[in-house]
């Protein structure tokens, strides 16, 4: 189990992601071991989206179930992490456990039945300790593109992700739009202490404190949403004029199979 750890979140409207971009450079320095990579996330919930409206409500104590692999190119077979990711107030944990699987149960066609077997990941949550009343199914995977950096005086962990695009599995949910991609990015800053450090205090000039912002739940409001809406892919709460994203695209040629 990762030790309990302060997540602060800012999102970054898209015309402004190249500044939030340069000033990680610019203060921070590159994760040696990961610096970039693309994230994928097979989210499962209730068949009542039980985790989504805990997160949409606020709650004290909230839960995510998902199975979470690193790029796009696999041999054989494919190595996923099966993840319980806690949040009680500010303070959140993570717990994981490894497993290879056959590399074309990671495709998105494969998604709808899971990755692994429910039975699978049903033992592997209660040793988690984590169990859920109700079933247990996948939802939608949502794939971004991060940037790793360490803030070199306290070592804090930041990440810009950007690139968010999703695609709904559960059946009958959404509007069968394939890889949707919300705007803007959001950073992320991952420390002890609810304080900033003096280097990395700009990054809330550059985006709006979103500290309950949630990549799960944001996606599957986005598809919720009525086609035509100006603001169905903006998170509740944040809309801006400027539509251009001034992110750079993503350097495939890069290590993966990072650790967050």
């Amino acid at each position: 189990m990762s030790a309990g750890r302060v997540e602060q979140k800012f999102f970054v409207a898209p015309s402004r992601i190249g500044a939030a971009l340069a000033l990680l450079r610019r203060t921070c320095r590159w994760d040696r071991d990961y610096p970039q990579e693309q994230i994928n996330s097979l989210y499962f919930d209730t068949a009542d989206l039980d985790q989504h409206e805990r997160s949409l409500a606020g709650d004290f104590a909230k839960d995510k179930v998902r199975i979470r692999w690193y790029g796009t190119e696999h041999d054989e077979t494919a190595r996923v992490w099966l993840e319980l990711k806690s949040r009680r107030g500010f303070a959140s944990t993570k717990q994981r456990e490894a497993l290879d699987v056959p590399a074309g149960l990671v495709a998105l066609e494969a998604l709808p039945r899971g990755i692994v077997p429910a039975s699978v990941l049903l033992q592997t949550m209660a040793g988690f300790g984590f169990f859920s009343a109700k079933r247990l199914q996948p939802v939608i995977v949502v794939s971004y593109w991060r940037y790793r950096f360490v803030e070199p005086r306290k070592g804090l962990r930041v990440a810009l992700d950007a690139h968010i695009r999703s695609t709904m599995v559960m059946p009958g949910a959404g509007l069968g739009e394939r890889n949707l991609e919300l705007p803007g990015a959001v950073v992320e800053v991952k420390s002890s202490s609810i304080d900033l450090p003096y280097s990395l205090r700009n990054v809330e000039e550059l985006g709006s404190s979103w500290t309950r912002y949630s990549k799960y739940s944001s996606s599957l409001q986005a598809h919720a949403g009525e086609l035509g809406s100006v603001s169905r892919l903006w998170p509740s709460g944040t809309m801006y004029a400027e539509p251009s994203s001034a992110v750079p695209e993503p350097n495939r040629e890069v290590a993966t199979c990072g650790s967050n």
